[in-house]
Order: C-alpha cells, then sequence, then structure tokens
C-alpha cells in the first residue's frame, strides 16, 4: 500500500488503485485463505524464467526462508543485485529500499541436503546458477511428501541454513508474530543492509560474480 501512496493523490484514489490491482492478482487458492500476504505471496504469484532454485516457472510455489538474518539478507541482496546493477552497466547504485524480515514458524516432513547420502551431490545443490537439478529434486521432493528442504546458501559466505517450504500447511502460524524493517542498498562493488540499533550487514558482491 506505502508504493500506491506514491501515485496518487487522495486516500479515495488509493483505495480504487488497489481495487484495479487486485482484480489483476492471481485468485487466493483456498489452502492459502487466512494466511498473511507475506506467507502467501510466494505460493499466489509465478515466478520469472528460470525460477529460482527449488522452483520452476510452471512448478508449485516455495518460501525461502533461513535460519539466521544474515543469510536472509545475503540471498534477497543477491536477487536485487543480480536483478538490477549486475545487469546494467553503468548503473552505480540503487537507492535504499525498505524490506520486511520476519520470524515463521514452520513443522513438517523435510529432507536435508547437508546430510549423508543427498550431501553426495553437494555441487549441485550448490551451484550459482543452474538451477536444473535442484528443481527436480524438489519435483521428486513433492512426489514423495515431503513438504520442507534444507540447504546451505551459496550466498552467504559462511553458508548458513536455507529451508525451502514447498505447501503452505507447512506453516505454523498464520500469522509473524514480529516484524523488522531493515534498508537495503545495492552497489556495484557490494551491498549492505542496515537498521537503527543493529550492527547491519555487508557483503562483497565480488564473492557473487559467475
Amino acid at each position: 500500500m506505502v508504493s500506491t501512496m506514491r501515485l496518487v493523490d487522495s486516500l479515495e484514489e488509493q483505495r480504487a488503485l488497489e481495487a484495479l490491482l487486485d482484480e489483476g492478482k492471481p485468485t487466493l487458492a483456498q489452502s492459502l485463505q487466512g494466511l498473511h500476504y507475506l506467507l502467501a505471496a510466494p505460493f499466489r504469484y509465478r515466478p520469472p524464467a528460470p525460477g529460482s532454485r527449488f522452483r520452476g516457472p510452471h512448478d508449485p510455489g516455495v518460501f525461502y526462508g533461513a535460519e539466521h538474518v544474515r543469510t536472509a539478507c545475503a540471498e534477497a541482496g543477491w536477487w536485487r543485485w543480480r536483478g538490477f546493477v549486475s545487469e546494467a552497466p553503468g548503473l552505480p547504485q540503487l537507492p535504499p529500499v525498505g524490506f520486511t524480515i520476519f520470524p515463521v514458524q514452520v513443522r513438517d516432513s523435510c529432507v536435508d541436503l547437508r546430510k549423508p547420502p543427498i550431501d553426495r551431490d553437494r555441487k549441485r545443490w550448490m551451484h550459482p546458477t543452474d538451477y536444473g537439478p535442484t528443481q527436480a529434486f524438489a519435483r521428486a521432493a513433492r512426489d514423495a511428501d515431503v513438504g520442507m528442504l534444507v540447504y546451505a546458501s551459496v550466498r552467504d559466505p559462511q553458508a548458513g541454513a536455507n529451508v525451502a517450504v514447498l505447501r503452505p500447511q507447512a506453516f505454523h502460524r498464520f500469522q509473524p508474530t514480529r516484524t523488522q524493517t531493515w534498508q537495503l542498498v545495492v552497489g556495484e562493488a557490494h551491498i549492505s543492509w542496515l537498521r537503527a540499533g543493529e550492527a547491519g550487514y555487508s557483503f562483497d558482491v565480488a564473492e557473487w560474480r559467475d
């Protein structure tokens, strides 16, 4: 709603604009009813090609989370850097943008790709850009009624733990218990996450270049 406020001059106009936008959104599936929009969104919208690590363009939704805030910041920062700055030579920096960070509780059957015997294919799971093997693994996991995948982050230099939630039924709570707003600044050489009262995080994009 904050983004649409910048486009209109009154609350009435904003309501009309929000209504028009809602008409163009995919129908909310029954399995997503009652879920906070931050939890439902990854299952409601399709990703652009070629998809994400565990979701192809035509696969069901995936909610991505991380064990630590640092790891989540590295992952989200990489996507914004890759999608804008790395593809636009001469663009030195993006203006700061706010992101909401929040904890979730999940409970479901799970496979950990960091553990034997699956970790023998670690190079396939950790490839920086080829998502074919991981997307195929997620499809097989769904067929086996697996609800979550735990894996090491490719973007976090410390390889912190990530989790891919393959179905919304895994959420133990329908609403985040608390939220934090962080500011992300993306530049050519590094990205920074800042929040008042926090030490923040900085990542060297040289480690992400193919």
